[in-house]
């Protein structure tokens, strides 16, 4: 449909850290080499606005991108990683896995809080859009897309690109991104 954003949600490349190890860790060598991949992958089909989430691997991971296409990304914590309510990370990835073997409405209610903003920010993107996200962001986008309440619909690989057309504000899954057997926690 002419005019419809197209969105492309990029799950970070791989981190030195995964989530119940370090908040806001960079990526290690593979992941850097992930980077440049999915950059040549995207490459093309540019350029266009580029949405980054704050945390230092999504950032990493749309650099080399931002350099292919000569400009910056903006960066927007409504794209970011799911909220959790403590720092220790040991604590925080047993949270996690519990969260994700549930229906959104099983959580606590500031998850839906979270929730709703990640569809709004993805929603009110006005043109077409490279966004670098999260696992779970991820899932919540192609569960809004498809119906699906699971808080974990698929398992988007690290770099893998999912296609999400925007229609009248409402999220359509075009493409889910390569699966894999990845690590999150």
């Amino acid at each position: 449909m002419p005019g419809m954003p197209r969105l492309y949600l990029v799950r970070h490349a791989r981190p030195e850290a995964t989530f119940s190890q370090a908040a806001d860790g960079g990526l290690d060598r593979t992941g850097l080499e992930q980077a440049e991949s999915v950059a040549d992958r995207l490459a093309p089909l540019g350029p266009m606005d580029i949405v980054i989430s704050p945390l230092r691997r999504t950032r990493e991971t749309a650099a080399p991108l931002e350099r292919r296409w000569a400009r910056s990304g903006r960066i927007d914590p409504g794209v970011g990683e799911i909220p959790s309510p403590m720092s220790d990370p040991a604590a925080r990835g047993e949270w996690l896995r519990r969260i994700m073997e549930g229906r959104w409405r099983d959580v606590e209610p500031g998850l839906h809080a979270w929730r709703r903003s990640v569809i709004a920010t993805l929603a009110a993107l006005p043109n077409a859009s490279v966004v670098f996200s999260h696992f779970v962001a991820i899932n919540v986008a192609v569960g809004e897309a498809t119906g699906d309440e699971r808080v974990a619909v698929f398992s988007p690989d690290h770099c893998s690109v999912t296609v999400i057309d925007l229609a009248d504000g409402t999220l359509r899954l075009v493409e889910r991104g390569a699966e894999a057997a990845t690590r999150v926690l």
